[in-house]
């Protein structure tokens, strides 16, 4: 009988199983392209903008630092003001219509059952999916002084004797870029109020009916209050879109703001500032401004809501 000798036995390799990721390792792998997307193209740049607000131009390839100059210029120019009132003024007459008719446009296709109201949800929703630089070029023909349809219409019409020049006056221009905003959007946020309204239970109604309780008197009593965080949530991400405002006004003025400066907005003169006279430091600046003022608003607008629930 051969016996075994005891160095082989020392020698002998002892295999391991392979190594195997568990559930909760795996699901890293899944989400690491997100992070990977976030780090690259949000993450950096923030971080980024942010040193590039420290800076000041030498020449059009080459900046230095200039430690608070950009934001002591910027909290002292009349413009960037200006910026920030138009950017406000235009928002709020289009945000104030936009929720009005929004929500009686959600009560009236919910509540009643009317004949293709599933074809006037699809017509009012479809101004949003065309794009804004889209309706810009539209407006833009629509309003020009020589060959508008609008001034065509009325002139024809007997309303205007001649031709109106629309473009030159500042309340006009920003009146028809905030109606535009609404046209485009309160489809959007019809949509929004229609699944707010969706989640309210008919118990609540038939209770108040039961109470004795009116039609007026269940919207106003019911409808509303309940529809508040629905409206907190529309009137934030209105806040959000409306303060970065660009591009109708961008094709509409060519990108110069005008008449008197009327429809230059913040992102507007952002804009300018980068692109048009390449001082990247004063545009980092304007928008870390802009996202502070942003998140007051938010943060004001949560508040407000809250506190009176």
């Amino acid at each position: 009988m051969s016996r075994r000798n005891p160095a082989d036995h020392s020698r002998t390799t002892v295999k391991r199983p392979p190594l195997k990721l568990n559930r909760d390792t795996k699901g890293y792998f899944f989400i690491l392209p997100y992070f990977l997307v976030l780090i690259a193209l949000q993450l950096y740049p923030i971080i980024f903008t942010m040193g590039l607000s420290f800076t000041k131009p030498i020449n059009m390839f080459e900046n230095e630092f200039a430690g608070l100059e950009n934001y002591r210029r910027l909290l002292t120019n009349p413009i960037f003001y200006q910026s920030i009132f138009n950017t406000l003024w235009i928002w709020l007459w289009n945000y104030i219509p936009q929720i009005i008719f929004a929500v009686l446009l959600a009560v009236i296709l919910t509540t009643y059952k009317l004949k293709g109201r599933e074809f006037l949800r699809t017509v009012y929703f479809l101004p949003n999916l065309v794009t804004a630089a889209s309706i810009g070029v539209l407006f833009a023909v629509i309003l020009d002084w020589k060959n508008g349809a609008l001034n065509h219409v009325l002139v024809s019409m007997g309303i205007l004797n001649e031709p109106f020049q629309w473009t030159v006056r500042p309340r006009i221009m920003q009146g028809a870029v905030s109606f535009i905003q609404w046209w485009q959007w309160f489809g959007y946020t019809m949509i929004i109020m229609m699944a707010g309204l969706n989640a309210i239970s008919e118990d609540l109604y038939e209770a108040a009916h039961i109470d004795g309780a009116s039609r007026k008197q269940a919207f106003f009593g019911v409808t509303l209050p309940l529809l508040r965080p629905t409206m907190l949530y529309v009137m934030i991400t209105s806040l959000i879109g409306g303060m970065q405002i660009f591009d109708i006004p961008k094709v509409i003025t060519r990108g110069r703001g005008q008449p008197d400066g009327a429809l230059n907005t913040m992102v507007l003169y952002l804009y300018n500032q980068a692109f048009q006279n390449f001082n990247v430091g004063y545009a980092a600046a304007i928008a870390w401004v802009l996202f502070f003022i942003i998140l007051i608003f938010s943060i004001l607008s949560f508040r407000l809501i809250k506190g009176r629930d």
